[in-house]
C-alpha cells in the first residue's frame, strides 16, 4: 500500500498500519461471524465503528479471500424501497467474479426488476442496480437474499446506522428483514448503530423482531496509553514525540473521542512543530475556528430554550442531571417542563448525547465553540 503523506487518517479506512488498537473488538467480531453469530455493534458517532468494520473485513479477507464482505451505510435511506435498492447495488454482481455468464445469470435472476449496469468511474468495477416499486419491495428483498443464498458463498454484510430502519414509514421493516435473515445459512450480519437507546430497544426488547438475535458489542474509547504509543510511532518518523502530560491533555480535551484525537494529531503532524501543551491548544483553536460558519448555522437553527440548554451543557462539559434545580438555577434556565422538551429535541437532532451517566454536547468542537462564545 502506498505510504500516506499524513498517517493520522481522518476519513475512511486506509489499512491496518494506520488503524489504532481495537485488537480485542476485532477478535470478538471476527470470532462471532466465523461461528455463525450476527453482531450488533454500538457506539456514538466518531468513535470509530465504521473504521473497525472495514478493519474486521480486511482481517477476514486476508485469512480467506473466498469470503465476500459488503458494507452499506443506510443513514440516508428513508424507506424500504431505498433500502432494497441500496442493498441490491451493494451486492448484486459482486458475489461472483464479473463475467458474461455472471451478467446473464443476474439478468435472468432479476429480470422482473430491470437490472441496469454501470461502471465505477474510479475502479471500473461494474455496478448493478434494480428498480423497486412500492408494491415489489418484499418480493425484491426476497429475491436479493435468495441470490445470496444460492451463491453458496460465505458472505458477511455490515449495515451501518441500522437504527434508521425504525424510521421507515413501512411499519414492518424490522419484521420483514428478520424473517429473511434468519433463514440465510451462508450470510451473517453486523448491525451497527450510533443511537444506543434505539439499537438497545431493537435488539433487547422482547417485543421487537430482532430480540436476542445477535451478539452485542459496545465500542469503548481507545485506551489512552495505546493511543499515545500509536501516535508516537508515527510522530517519530518526523522527529516528533508527545509526552504523557501533553497527550493526556489532548486526549482529555476531546474526551478521548477517536475522530477528534485523529484530527488534532493530523494537524500536529502537518505543522511539524514541537508538540507542547500550548501547541495542542493552538491547533484545537484553529480547528474550532475553521468550523465557525457551520457552528453559527447550527446555533441559529435552535429555539431560545434549546440554545440556552445546549450552551449550559457545553459550559458544564458533562451533566448528570439536566433537571436538577442546581443546574437549572446556575444557568437561569426556564421551567423543568420547557427544559425537558428542549432536551428531547436536542437529543433527537444529535446536538446532545447521553454518554454513560451524563449528557454531553455531541460535537466536541461545537461544545468548545459554545464555551468560547461566552468567554
Amino acid at each position: 500500500m502506498e505510504q500516506l503523506n499524513n498517517p493520522f487518517v481522518i476519513y475512511g479506512y486506509k489499512g491496518a498500519e494506520y488503524f489504532c488498537d481495537r485488537k480485542k473488538e476485532t477478535k470478538t467480531i471476527v470470532e462471532a461471524l466465523e461461528n455463525e453469530r450476527n453482531v450488533v455493534l454500538m457506539s456514538p458517532r466518531r468513535i470509530g465503528k465504521t473504521g473497525l468494520i472495514h478493519h474486521v473485513f480486511e482481517n477476514i479477507q486476508d485469512a480467506d479471500s473466498a469470503v465476500k464482505c459488503f458494507y452499506m451505510d443506510i443513514n440516508a435511506t428513508r424507506s424500504m424501497e431505498q433500502f432494497v435498492q441500496l442493498l441490491g447495488k451493494t451486492v448484486i454482481g459482486k458475489v461472483d467474479t464479473f463475467s458474461q455468464s455472471a451478467m446473464r445469470k443476474i439478468n435472468a435472476f432479476f429480470a422482473s426488476y430491470k437490472p441496469t449496469m454501470s461502471f465505477d468511474e474510479l475502479t471500473g468495477i461494474p455496478t448493478f442496480s434494480i428498480t423497486v416499486q412500492p408494491n415489489q419491495r418484499e418480493e425484491s428483498l426476497k429475491q436479493i437474499f435468495d441470490y445470496l443464498r444460492l451463491s453458496e458463498k460465505r458472505i458477511y454484510i455490515a449495515i451501518d446506522e441500522f437504527q434508521q430502519i425504525a424510521e421507515y414509514p413501512e411499519g414492518r421493516a424490522e419484521a420483514l428483514l428478520r424473517s429473511y435473515i434468519q433463514f440465510l445459512p451462508n450470510v451473517y450480519f453486523i448491525f451497527a448503530g450510533s443511537k444506543q437507546h434505539v439499537m438497545t430497544d431493537m435488539f433487547l426488547s422482547a417485543k421487537r423482531p430482532f430480540y436476542q438475535s445477535s451478539q452485542m458489542v459496545l465500542l469503548p474509547l481507545i485506551d489512552r496509553q495505546e493511543y499515545q504509543a500509536f501516535a508516537n510511532r508515527w510522530m517519530a518518523k518526523k522527529g516528533l514525540s508527545v509526552d504523557d502530560e501533553v497527550f493526556g491533555y489532548l486526549y482529555d480535551c476531546v474526551d478521548g473521542q477517536t475522530w477528534y484525537v485523529q484530527d488534532i494529531l493530523n494537524r500536529l503532524y502537518q505543522n511539524g512543530r514541537p508538540i507542547t501543551r500550548e501547541e495542542v491548544k493552538v491547533v484545537i483553536d484553529e480547528l474550532v475556528d475553521e468550523q465557525e460558519v457551520a457552528f453559527i448555522n447550527y446555533y441559529e437553527s435552535l429555539t431560545d430554550n434549546q440554545s440556552a440548554l445546549l450552551t449550559a451543557i457545553a459550559c458544564e462539559g458533562k451533566v448528570a442531571s439536566v433537571m436538577s434545580q442546581g443546574f437549572l438555577a446556575k444557568y437561569r434556565l426556564p421551567a423543568a417542563s420547557s427544559v425537558s422538551l428542549a432536551l428531547k429535541t436536542l437529543v433527537s437532532r444529535e446536538f446532545v448525547y447521553r454518554y454513560g451517566e451524563a449528557y454531553i454536547v455531541y460535537d466536541r468542537f461545537f461544545g468548545m465553540w459554545l464555551r468560547k462564545k461566552l468567554a
